[in-house]
């Protein structure tokens, strides 16, 4: 089931956005196995059979510092389609399996590298994460008040400017290979991706539509129409009614004074704007707002947290979420009209499914016993 039914991936275990993307095409139908490192968990990541990112992938331990694991391993890449790591530059063609070392096994194979710097450049080898990685493109400095910076969770790097690029990167390069027969790296770098996302405000900076200065701009906190304002149960709802014709939906809905609609674009009486804004959602519950405004042209939304936003109705009509195993969790995206996306299946415990995996890949069960036997299989 899915678009990429067929295809194979070998996804080495990391953190972050490189486990995403390997969700993202398990999702899409993919065969995505995952390498470990060892049959337990280690670091910061959790225990993959708990993990949702885990999803729809099938696991196998390797012992990939030894002579048989490593050899097994690019046996796998003989027959794989795609393979993708989130090490620091340098780190697989030291263990033997980089990308020069993987291409001479199979020249159409696509090669993903995700990283927080990219593979060049004078900070490719530091550590750093998602925070860092948006300081340096502008992506941070725009998200926040007008005090100070706030991190936008791990969103805008990790898995906007990583992930999504790395599946984008390795699809596209999919596609070329299938022409050329060639495959590729990928240099996916967590600050080009979230430098690309900001391509926008660079537009709107050119024509004096933005500045630098946080919570004074259209997007940002700095108009009274867009954004977030607390109800009477300390709940909150946002707004967005930038076009004229929304702004007086909302005004005729809300019961707000007709002589407010002239207050939308003149930046002189925005102040009394807010005021008004504050003071009118403040005199009803977050529950009650609704019942007046969604489902009309207001640009309006309640504000949901993570664990009430599955009860949505909208949410709810679209399956927008999905229970696995127990967890409820959001479903595969996008969708697609014929290939359809399965339901995925639920994570597996760290090397689940190593047996299976060589023997479905074309190793002898000889071959199995003798990794099990001198510990390349864990």
């Amino acid at each position: 089931m899915g678009p990429l039914s067929g295809f194979k991936v070998i996804e080495i275990k990391g953190i972050g956005p490189g486990p995403y993307a390997g969700m993202l095409l398990a999702d899409m139908g993919a065969e995505v196995i995952v390498v470990e490192r060892a049959s337990k968990p280690s670091g910061i990541a959790p225990p993959s059979e708990l993990d949702s990112i885990s999803r729809g992938k099938r696991s196998i331990a390797l012992d990939l510092k030894s002579e048989a694991g490593l050899e097994a391993l690019l046996q796998l890449v003989e027959g794989a389609d795609a393979i993708f790591e989130g090490f620091r530059p340098g780190v697989t063609e030291r263990l033997g399996f980089g990308p020069d070392h993987c291409l001479e096994r199979n020249p159409k194979l696509v090669y993903g590298r995700m990283t927080g710097w990219g593979q060049t450049g004078p900070l490719a080898k530091v550590a750093g994460h998602d925070i860092n990685y948006i300081s340096l493109t502008g992506a941070l400095a725009a998200i926040g008040t007008a005090d100070k910076p706030i991190p936008p969770l791990n969103l805008v790097g990790d898995y906007a400017g990583g992930s999504l690029f790395l599946v984008m990167g390795m699809l596209a390069a999919l596609l070329e290979a299938q022409t050329s027969g060639k495959g590729q790296v990928i240099d996916a770098a967590i600050t080009d991706g979230s430098a690309s996302l900001m391509s926008m405000f660079f537009t709107m900076k050119k024509l004096g539509a933005w500045n630098t200065e946080r919570e004074s701009n259209l997007l940002d906190g700095g108009t009274p129409f867009y954004g977030t304002y607390s109800t009477l149960d300390e709940k909150f709802v946002s707004l967005g009614p930038i076009e004229p014709q929304f702004f007086a939906t909302l005004v005729d809905k809300a019961g707000m004074a007709p002589e407010m609609l002239d207050a939308h674009m003149n930046p002189a009486r925005w102040a009394e704007l807010k005021n008004t804004l504050t003071e009118l959602f403040q005199s009803k519950t977050r529950d009650e707002w609704c019942e007046i405004l969604e489902g009309s042209d207001a640009c309006f939304a309640p504000v949901l947290d993570f664990t009430e936003a599955h009860k949505h109705p909208h949410n709810q009509a679209r399956k927008t979420f999905i229970e696995v195993d127990g967890l409820q969790q959001p479903a595969p995206a996008p969708r697609f009209s014929r290939s359809e996306c399965d339901t995925p299946s639920a994570p597996h415990k760290e090397g689940a499914d190593s047996e299976a995996i060589l023997s479905d890949w074309g190793f002898t069960d000889e071959a199995i016993e003798t990794l099990r036997s001198t510990g390349a299989l864990t």
